[in-house]
């Protein structure tokens, strides 16, 4: 069975719907190189083919949309167990994958639902109608591996308000629907069991044609109508980014990442979800914390083609140096949940190894290209 199913839904008026369906449900549908390189060339087609007027990104299973990159297969390229230059090719394609989603011409519909985390979360939020249900939980938690947000969060978490992106990047939190749609990480709220009826609706819907197409009208219109219809499963969600905001704000307006750090450990809370939060950070990578604060800074006034450029330089370094491989070592692959860091704590980082992993490995970027 293919990873990746694609699908064409014909219209009543004689277009296409064109579903990306991720099927890897038993690793939640990670992103593995494979899937990527099925997708690029199937969109490219699509893009040209006027009869498809939307495509819809989804998944097999309620459990997770994404939860990821294939992590593993990096970890066995870095120590020797695979492809030496796997890392730097899986990277490239990924993010080429996600560049292509944020600039693609016709409308994408991200169905978040379940896990949307890491890999998920670029290509959620590099479509244009991004999706989230009652039953999504988003992250960004490369912290706990000795990464760092990626696959464009440079980019979508430096425009979260109050501080948010930095601490959701530090302290790896997930977030649901109501939080993600008021911080701007989605679009639309809208009930799991409406999926298939998305579907028959972008079916039933009239088009137009030639000058006449109004795809992203129609999109928005169909899930607008499906939005208000599940108000009532969202009601009785709560929103801890949402409460936890003006606090967030006061933790991240410090100087220095060392600071924040302390900041968020100080505080005395009994609420679960801040407590996971200062959980991670506590255990979470020293480096990955500065990587972080580094990489949001430099990135805050790039273009989009820039931040992907400047991840893909960080994420190579990172696969030449040893925190990341004893991140997933501890995790994913020994699973022991023992990470012997580099550093015993943020505070003891060199400022000269940050600036060895923020330094570009080529004259000339391999994503040069994109525009």
């Amino acid at each position: 069975m293919s990873s990746v199913l694609f699908t064409e839904h014909s219209t009543d008026d004689g277009h296409a719907i064109a579903e990306i369906k991720l099927n890897a449900e038993r690793s939640l549908n990670a992103l593995t190189l494979d899937m990527i390189e099925a997708i690029l060339p199937q969109i490219d087609a699509w893009e040209a083919d006027e009869r498809i007027v939307a495509i819809l990104l989804d998944s097999a299973g309620e459990k997770a949309f994404c939860a990821g990159g294939d992590v593993v297969s990096l970890y066995k390229a870095i120590t020797g167990q695979g492809d030496p230059n796997f890392p730097e090719r899986f990277f490239e394609t990924e993010y080429r994958l996600d560049y292509r989603l944020h600039t693609y011409s016709k409308p994408v519909i991200c169905w978040g639902n379940g896990i949307v985390m890491g890999g998920g979360m670029g290509l959620l939020n590099a479509s244009s109608h991004r999706v989230v249900t009652e039953t999504s939980r988003l992250a960004m938690p490369e912290v706990t591996i000795g990464l760092y947000p990626d696959v464009g969060a440079s980019w979508f978490l430096n425009r979260l308000p109050g501080g948010a992106g930095r601490f959701l990047a530090m302290t790896g939190s997930q977030i649901n629907a109501p939080d993600a749609l008021t911080l701007g990480l989605a679009d639309r709220c809208i009930a799991s069991h409406y999926r298939d009826e998305l579907i028959q609706k972008l079916m039933n819907a009239t088009w137009g044609a030639g000058e006449n197409t109004d795809a992203h009208g129609v999109v928005n219109r169909t899930l607008r109508e499906l939005e208000q219809a599940s108000k009532a499963d969202f009601a009785e969600l709560d929103t801890p980014v949402g409460n936890f905001a003006p606090l967030i704000r006061e933790l991240m307006d410090h100087d220095t990442a060392e600071q924040m750090v302390a900041a968020v450990l100080a505080v005395e809370s009994d609420d679960k979800w801040f407590n996971k939060a200062q959980k991670t950070l506590a255990h979470g990578s020293p480096v990955s914390i500065k990587l972080i604060d580094e990489q949001l800074k430099r990135a805050k006034h790039m273009s989009l083609a820039e931040v992907f450029q400047s991840e893909l330089a960080l994420s190579v370094q990172c696969c030449r140096h040893r925190e990341f491989p004893e991140g997933v070592r501890a995790l994913l692959v020994d699973k022991d949940g023992q990470p012997a860091w580099t550093y015993a704590d943020v505070t003891v980082v060199e400022d000269s190894f940050i600036d060895e992993l923020l330094a570009s490995p080529w004259p000339e970027s391999p994503l040069a290209d994109l525009k």
